[in-house]
């Protein structure tokens, strides 16, 4: 939502200065364009110094956040990554989450997930960094809520900037800059845009359509912005989001930066909106914006970023008392609130709280979630993630519903809209996706004397006896799951160690979110296996491994094969003294040439693997290659062989040769 976070900057601090040397003056300029919040212009001036061949952290830093914070994340994204490549060691931990946020929004995850991962080690105790750390699978779990909803761009949509669209009877009252560039002093300074104004358009259900927009009321639209309506039920009293403006006066924090509140107005006997009130609650040194209301409108809930609360906006909550005065307002807490931002809530028929945060797990940018306001199992305590196509890699918020008609409105400056944001009119086809989620857990133990075994190798198999996860239980014995294990599914649990007999068991996993221990099932035990180990031996025949293949005229490690070669790591380090020889094997297709030096790279490529990965000396190693020479069938050069009856030629083995 490129506007509206330029509508709420007044949330944020920005930098400090810093020795400009021969910029200064430039810079000195750019700083004050941007603590002035005349974010364009405090661009270009910043820009005039960098092609200039000038560096520095805060240069780099203060680029990418007039544009972060602006929610022009391409941008952001290569001035970002400018600091991060070039000044690794000296920027904050809050710059990794940033870059992290801004590779999200380029749909680079697995890059964003890296740096997450050093953001995590450097800020342990943010809330930020904990969820990240405890929902490894987060893509997984915004897959299973995506696709239950359709969505089209509502036809209301200007050029302009268009968001938050509020319900009003049959209506819908929403924000726009529209109609308001005419006048040049309705342009705000940090963006060069137009100030906002309240408007409304009629909603026919039967035809799916909306009439012409129009402004709501020129009592609540003033000369500033006004945004983010919400109205009780019986339509008669509007709770908005207003410039710290009272109609007379514009008020300042003591840094000369004037805030956002909210107004109260209501209807009189003859229908006509009273002089919106500031809200008692309300502050000039901090902002309150987008009320929503409790089902009973007993509570307005609001983001703010007044003292004491966790991160750049909080949500609130604040009691309405019987005399239309309010009570003191409380944190939602951390089961709702990050160091990031949280904003935009909405309560829905049911009781459920949709919010946008850019603190919880998402898909780059604000990301709309939704909790139980009251919980009462662990699974409604989540803030749970919309998926798409609510969400996306920008910014998505100022989400609403109808539990009822299951119609509803979010906004979004998603690529493909009308304006710089747009509003997106929405059906819900499905009800929320509950996540199911299972841990195996287990101790390893002999069979006969039930002592703990160390350095077992666990292997979980579906029903389709694909490998799932490969472990190898610690020194306690123990082992536990940490990819995806689904509930209500079967799987295979292998557990092999060298002079063990290996062991092998089907498990049903339940219906509902849970951790699986299997530590007592006899049928998981070790039993011990006198076996005579001689020098020519093959090592895979011993520990019953299935053979290593390799994929035609290729000599990369197949995921497969890094299953079995996980247990000839363990054998040698469980046995310093024994060496082994790595043979690799083609198939009879291309020259015999050609199959030669294809398997000794093969053989190679598989020795590197164990020396690298198990950290095995490879004075202990050696590789041949035998290419079509000991081929295991008749599928000589020539001869019509399947798929499946070449590829057992293309194979490895493991052959002792010292212990």
């Amino acid at each position: 939502m490129k506007y509206l976070l330029k509508f709420l900057l007044v949330l944020f601090t920005f930098f400090i200065g810093g020795n400009l040397f021969g910029q200064e003056k430039k810079l000195a300029k750019a700083k004050n364009q941007y603590n002035n919040y005349q974010y364009i212009d405090a661009q270009e001036t910043y820009l005039k110094v960098a092609e200039k061949g000038y560096r520095s952290v805060e240069l780099f830093s203060h680029l990418g956040d007039s544009y972060y914070f602006n929610s022009q994340f391409e941008e952001a994204l290569y001035w970002y990554q400018e600091l991060v490549i070039s000044y690794p060691d000296k920027i904050k931990a809050e710059y990794y989450f940033r870059y992290a946020q801004t590779l999200k929004s380029a749909k680079r995850f697995e890059e964003s997930d890296i740096y997450m991962k050093e953001f995590v080690q450097l800020s342990k105790n943010d809330k930020r960094a904990q969820l990240f750390d405890s929902i490894p699978n987060y893509l997984e779990r915004i897959e299973l809520q995506s696709g239950r909803y359709t969505i089209e761009n509502a036809t209301f949509n200007t050029s302009f900037t268009d968001f938050g669209a509020a319900f009003y009877g049959d209506n819908i009252v929403f924000s726009s800059s529209r109609d308001t560039l005419i006048l040049k002093n309705n342009v705000h300074q940090w963006n060069n845009e137009a100030f906002l104004d309240l408007f409304v358009t009629h909603y026919d259900s039967v035809n799916n359509s909306f009439s012409k927009s129009k402004k709501f009321n020129d009592r609540l639209n003033s000369k500033f912005h006004e945004s983010t309506a919400i109205f009780t039920k019986d339509e008669s009293t509007v709770y908005f989001t207003r410039n710290n403006f009272d109609g007379e006066k514009f008020g300042k924090d003591q840094e000369g930066t004037n805030r956002l509140k909210i107004f109260r107005s209501s209807k009189n006997g003859e229908g006509e909106w009273s002089k919106p009130q500031s809200l008692s609650f309300n502050s000039n040194e901090y902002s309150t914006a987008h009320p929503a209301l409790s089902t009973d409108e007993k509570t307005l809930y609001f983001s703010s970023d007044m003292p004491g609360g966790q991160g750049a906006s909080d949500l609130y909550e604040v009691a309405i008392k019987d005399d239309g005065s309010f009570g003191k307002p409380k944190n939602l807490g951390s089961r709702i609130n990050t160091e990031g931002k949280e904003t935009f809530p909405f309560i829905s028929e049911k009781g459920d709280l949709y919010f946008s945060s850019d603190g919880h797990i998402g898909l780059g940018g604000l990301d709309v979630f939704v909790t139980k306001l009251k919980p009462t199992t662990k699974e409604e305590k989540l803030a749970i993630n919309m998926g798409k196509p609510i969400n996306g890699p920008k910014d998505d918020f100022a989400f609403i519903v109808s539990d009822t008609s299951k119609r509803g409105y979010f906004s979004s400056n998603r690529e493909g809209g009308k304006g710089k944001d747009d509003i997106y009119h929405f059906m819900q086809l499905e009800d929320l996706k509950t996540f199911c989620e299972i841990t195996i857990t287990g101790v390893v133990k002999d069979g006969d004397t039930e002592e703990i075994i160390s350095g077992a190798v666990v292997t979980i198999y579906n029903e389709k006896y694909d490998v799932i996860e490969v472990i190898e239980a610690g020194d306690d014995g123990m082992y536990a799951t940490t990819n995806k294990i689904e509930c209500g599914a079967k799987y295979f649990i292998r557990i092999e160690k060298l002079d063990y007999s290996s062991t092998e068991m089907l498990i049903t996993t339940p219906d509902e979110t849970q951790t699986v221990d299997l530590s007592n099932y006899r049928d998981l035990r070790l039993v011990r296996e006198v076996k005579v180990v001689q020098v020519g031996d093959d090592l895979a025949k011993i520990l019953q491994l299935k053979p290593i293949y390799f994929d035609f005229n290729d000599y990369l490690i197949r995921p497969d094969a890094k299953v079995e070669l996980a247990k000839v790591i363990e054998v040698m380090k469980q046995y310093p003294n024994l060496k082994i020889e790595v043979r690799s094997h083609t198939d009879s297709r291309a020259s015999a040439e050609y199959n030669k030096k294809l398997s000794s790279r093969r053989a190679r490529k598989t020795l590197n693997y164990i020396a690298i990965i198990g950290a095995i000396d490879r004075n202990r190693l050696s590789s041949r290659g035998y290419g079509e020479e000991e081929l295991l069938n008749d599928c000589v050069y020539g001869v019509k062989c399947s798929e499946e009856e070449h590829e057992k030629n293309r194979r490895s083995e493991f052959i002792i040769i010292d212990q």
